[in-house]
């Protein structure tokens, strides 16, 4: 295998991604933990697996090249991605390696990267570096086994891990709520279990038992089909409450009583408040493409709102830098200062369940005044062959007129009664749209369409 040979498309902008055996195999996933073991320099790693069926193979091969660089390996298993951020900063380890691919079909495998404290590796702090590194042994002849160096041993973080997790809800607060839980075949499940030993909730579990084979279709609850099953349960069951998790689960999506599919973007200004409830004037980050509604109740509870461009890495180091107390994106990714300011799919319902159970509020009252305040598009996903040249034509269409334009992150154009954000993908060949308006569902409309269409070039 060569450089000129090996498809190095896998690493992305935030970890690394792809098809099963053609662009991530055992010898690469070897050399990846060499990469890994020579950008970070640890003594210590954990290394974790989902569901997948190529999973055990490729943490296998990753474990060997970190202790082939005299690395010592932290085996924990089947886990889900927040379990090994919990793992890297509860046990002081120099880092953390994740194998998984998320949402994406069985035939996709992939990993994510921590440093210490959680402190996330992405294209621009690490990723970059790895892949030189491995294209450059590739040039030379991959190097040859060597004598593992380090050590394997296997540790249980789950205790310990839920344990933290109950830290966040205080039981003799909470109500016997009726929760529909879907793991999606993924990592949630066992989570779930664990939990609803401690929790006075009931739980209806969908796809509880992690499945490689991805039996109910592939774990991404944004596909209409897969909402369609959670919200059909929730109604069916007369739930209070409904959560849906991705493969490895470091994203929640949730459902209120009626079945309603609830915008990650308003999770984000209810779980700011709750925030800022423990920790007055304090720092919110939050991303931005839709921001209307966050910045109001930020500043309503006292708190300071902080736009930062979107994605793990960056919300992560900008809330180290402010010391937030939560980060929140509307992709529905959502990080906690005391979870060393990493994401997590399990806090987040743990918070919105306490906050139903003290107030006595369905998650429709706890929302529905908010959508009606800031009505969104939701993320619309356009393929477009020149993506440039599409925001050329919306600058050109709107932006003389805009009051306020930046480019935190793609291109924000705000206007007195409604905003737009286009960005590119960082992880797909698409271009993502978000419009919200002040309290006019029928201007959302028309602007929704307009810019669409100048997008489209019609």
């Amino acid at each position: 295998m060569t450089a000129g040979e090996r498809d190095l498309s896998s690493f992305k902008a935030y970890d690394i991604r792809g098809r099963v055996p053609e662009q991530i195999d055992e010898e690469l996933a070897r050399l990846i933990g060499r990469a890994f073991a020579d950008l970070v320099k640890p003594r210590r790693v954990a290394v974790g697996r989902d569901m997948r069926l190529s999973g055990p193979a490729l943490a296998v091969a990753l474990t060997r090249g970190l202790c082939e660089a005299g690395v010592d390996v932290v085996d924990l298993g089947e886990v889900g991605t927040e379990e090994v951020y919990f793992a890297t900063f509860s046990l002081g380890l120099d880092g953390g390696v994740m194998v998984t691919a998320s949402h994406n079909p069985a035939e996709y495998n992939g990993m994510k990267f921590v440093r210490e404290k959680g402190i996330p590796v992405s294209g621009d702090t690490g990723l970059q570096q790895m892949s030189e590194w491995v294209r450059g042994a590739l040039t030379a002849g991959a190097p040859p086994f060597a004598p593992s160096g380090g050590k394997v041993t296997a540790a249980d973080i789950m205790p310990s891990y839920v344990e933290h997790l109950l830290g966040y809800a205080d039981p003799q607060r909470l109500r016997p709520l009726k929760i529909v839980a879907d793991g999606g075949d993924g990592m949630a499940g066992p989570v779930i279990r664990r939990l609803q030993e401690h929790l006075p909730f009931e739980f209806v579990l969908l796809n509880e038992t992690p499945d490689g084979t991805f039996p109910n279709g592939v774990p991404n609850p944004l596909l209409p089909e897969k909402r369609a099953v959670t919200a059909a349960a929730v109604r069916e069951n007369g739930a209070d409450l409904g959560l849906a998790w991705d493969g490895d689960f470091d994203r929640c999506f949730f459902f209120d009583e009626h079945g309603e599919f609830v915008e990650g973007y308003y999770l984000v200004g209810l779980l700011a408040q709750q925030a800022l409830a423990r920790a007055p004037g304090s720092a919110i980050v939050h991303d931005p493409r839709l921001i209307w509604n966050t910045i109001e109740l930020v500043e309503q509870a006292g708190g300071r709102p902080v736009e930062n461009k979107s994605g793990h890495a960056f919300i992560k180091e900008r809330m180290r830098r402010e010391d937030a107390v939560y980060g929140g994106e509307m992709s529905a990714h959502h990080y906690f200062r005391e979870f060393s300011y990493c994401d997590s799919g399990m806090i987040t319902w743990l918070l919105v369940a306490q906050l139903m159970s003290v107030t006595g509020r369905s998650l429709s009252e706890l929302v529905g005044e908010r959508i009606a305040r800031y009505p969104v598009s939701g993320e619309l996903n356009l393929e477009l062959p020149d993506a440039a040249a599409a925001l050329a034509r919306l600058r050109v269409r709107y932006e003389a007129d805009a009051p306020r334009v930046d480019e935190i992150d793609g291109l924000s154009l705000e206007f007195p009664r409604w905003r737009v954000n286009v960005r590119s993908s960082n992880t797909e060949p698409v271009v993502r749209v978000n419009l919200e308006t002040r309290a006019d569902s029928e201007l959302l409309r028309e602007k929704t369409e307009e810019v669409l269409a100048v997008l489209r070039g019609a």
